[in-house]
This record gives C-alpha cells, sequence and structure tokens, in this order.
C-alpha cells in the first residue's frame, strides 16, 4: 500500500553521503504526503549551501519511484543549520549557531577576500550570515562590501551600547573601520584589542545567524586567542599562498588553532595560478604550485579549495563587489563558491558529530 510509512522505509537506506546515516533517522525527511500516485515530501539539509544538494535529492526520488504505483515525486528542500556545542566556560553570541575564524599565518595572503567572498556566498545560497571584521590593524572589509561610506547606529540599552551592524550582499558586517578615520592607524595593545573584539561579538545586534565568519587579523597573537578562548567555535580556516614563506606561517597558524583546541576546516590555496584575460587558457604558477596542497597532506587537513588569481577578484575587492557577485561564473567565483559549501558541511558534520 502506497501512504507516508511505505515512503519512510523505502527512504531509510539512503544516507546523507557527507554523515554516512539514514536521511529518515536524521528527521532529514519531513511533510510526507501521497495523493494517488503524487508523493511529496520535505528534504531538510544541514546548510543551505549543502555541496550535494542535488546528489540527495536524485537519490530520494530514485528510491521513491521504485515503490508500486508512483506516479509523481516532488522535494521540496530547504535547511535547518545545527548549532555549535559550547564549552562551559565559554559563552555563546546570542542567536549565533556557528562562529568560523578565517586565518592566515602571514599579511598578503588575500584572507579577507577570501573572508568576504566566502560570507556573501553563503549568504547567496540562503543562509543567514553575518562578517565581523576582527582585523582591527588594517581593516579592510567595507571596502571590499562597498560599505565604506556605511553610517552606524548605536543603540543605547540598559545592558549598555548595541551597535547595528551594516548590511550588504546579505551579510550583516561590523568592523573597526567603521570607527576610526581612514588615515589612522590603530596603536593598541593587547587588552584594548580584546576589548573591542568581545564588543563586536556581545555588542552587536546580530539578530538570528547560521554563520557569524570573523576575518582574522595574521599571525598567531591576542586576536586569536580571544576568540578561542571567549565563544565556541565551528573552526578556523587557514588561507595561505602556494609561496614556500607563506605555507610556512600557516603551517605556525594551523598549529596554534589546534593547541587551543580549535576544529580546523581546512587550508584555502589562494593566488594559486594566475589567469591573464587575454588569454583565459593559460595559467601562470607566479607563486609556485602544489604548496597547499603537500601542506594538507603532511598536517592532515583538507585542502578546501585553489583560488585563481584573476583581476576580476582584485577589483571587486577595490569597488565593493565581491566576485561571486560581480562575475560568478569566473574561475574564481566558482572555487570561492565550492569553498563556501565545503567549509558548511563540515561546519554541520562537526555540530552533529
Amino acid at each position: 500500500m502506497l501512504d507516508k510509512q511505505a515512503i519512510l522505509d523505502v527512504l531509510r537506506p539512503v544516507q546523507d553521503p557527507e554523515l554516512q546515516k539514514s536521511l529518515v533517522d536524521l528527521n532529514m525527511i519531513r511533510n510526507v504526503t501521497v495523493e494517488g500516485g503524487n508523493v511529496s515530501f520535505t528534504l531538510v539539509l544541514t546548510t543551505p549551501a549543502c555541496p550535494l544538494r542535488e546528489f540527495i535529492v536524485d537519490d530520494c526520488k530514485k528510491a521513491v519511484k521504485q515503490l508500486p504505483g508512483v506516479e509523481t515525486v516532488e522535494v521540496a528542500v530547504t535547511a535547518e543549520t545545527p548549532q555549535q556545542k559550547a564549552l562551559p566556560n565559554q559563552e555563546t553570541v546570542a542567536g549565533t549557531k556557528n562562529i568560523i575564524a578565517i586565518s592566515s599565518g602571514k599579511g598578503g595572503v588575500g584572507k579577507s577576500t577570501v573572508a568576504v567572498n566566502v560570507a556573501v556566498a553563503l549568504a547567496k545560497a540562503g543562509a543567514k550570515v553575518g562578517l565581523l571584521d576582527a582585523d582591527i590593524y588594517g581593516p579592510n572589509v567595507p571596502t571590499m562590501l562597498g560599505l565604506e561610506n556605511a553610517e552606524i547606529k548605536v543603540e543605547k540599552r540598559a545592558e549598555g551600547d548595541i551597535l547595528e551592524p551594516a548590511f550588504n550582499y546579505g551579510v550583516k558586517m561590523v568592523s573597526m573601520g567603521f570607527l576610526i578615520d581612514p588615515d589612522q592607524p590603530v596603536m593598541w595593545r593587547g587588552p584594548m584589542l580584546n576589548g573591542i573584539i568581545r564588543q563586536f561579538l556581545y555588542q552587536v545586534n546580530w539578530g538570528a545567524l547560521d554563520y557569524l565568519v570573523v576575518d582574522m587579523p595574521p599571525g598567531t597573537g591576542d586576536a586569536q586567542l580571544t576568540l578561542a578562548q571567549a565563544v565556541p567555535m565551528a573552526g578556523a580556516v587557514i588561507v595561505t599562498t602556494p609561496q614556500t614563506v607563506s605555507l610556512l606561517d600557516a603551517r605556525r597558524g594551523l598549529k596554534m588553532f589546534e593547541q587551543l583546541g580549535v576544529n580546523v576546516l581546512g587550508i584555502v590555496e589562494n593566488m594559486s595560478y594566475f589567469i591573464p584575460p587575454d588569454a583565459p587558457e593559460r595559467t601562470y604558477d607566479l607563486f609556485g604550485s602544489g604548496g597547499g596542497e603537500k601542506t594538507s597532506k603532511e598536517l592532515n587537513v583538507p585542502l578546501l579549495g585553489c583560488i585563481p588569481l584573476e583581476i576580476a577578484l582584485r577589483e571587486g575587492g577595490d569597488q565593493g563587489v565581491p566576485i561571486v557577485m560581480s562575475a560568478p561564473e569566473s574561475a574564481s567565483a566558482k572555487a570561492l563558491t565550492a569553498i563556501a559549501q565545503q567549509i558548511a558541511a563540515k561546519v554541520s558534520m562537526a555540530a552533529l558529530a
């Protein structure tokens, strides 16, 4: 007999490819209805940016169509992002499910470019996303998000001043760049740096977020320690270039997060190769090649992706239009979108483990 239980039974063997568990057992199959030979149900993924979305939908349809009498199968897809677990000595950010640090061992490797485009790619997929520019000494994120001239409002509340984040491309964002003049240097020692990062975490009206992406300052200093100790982190992403000196610093940054007990989601190799605009079929290894893959194997962490260097990628950052918005079909945008999907998938796996 074709009914709800028959549909659930035939879907039970279908697994989430990454979690390796039954979709039915994970309560990812909901709202099953059967009207004659027409079957419909909702597939609830663990992230809106699921990289295997179409693969899972196809597996579900194939399974249901095996049943006698089934004529059509309609699958509505939605997502519920799981929340990262907190340790007893950590304070969660109200409404925020997952905090992801984008870090690097040294400056100049395109860490902010990766952070901005990953945040926008997650928002494009349907996630609720915030971006915290914790690079206090070099706050470039407002420029990259087209928010250089944004006016930030402060609301006076009983518990203290609450900052209203700026908003563009589906991403809420705060930055030190909103609080200082463009040419003003930030000459702060550790305690002041720690204080502003905590304010950005707890005194900002973030609302409900699936992901809070944090653009970290380069290195292994106070900002990283503050974040790792203060909040439950879903994981850290290490950005590097294929160049040897960059990889050496990336290894130090990665080891620091491991020592702090933060899950390292993987390595992103930026500027992997240059694609000239007048000869897109050619590539040039300006900073070497294969370094990210070699390092990921040696340190037993995933290589999340390799991003080519294109003029449009640099132009997007300068003009305040991230390349995942301005040129989504470019090689760089496709690489960044795939990296965002990998990050989201690994965050969900960690939360459900």
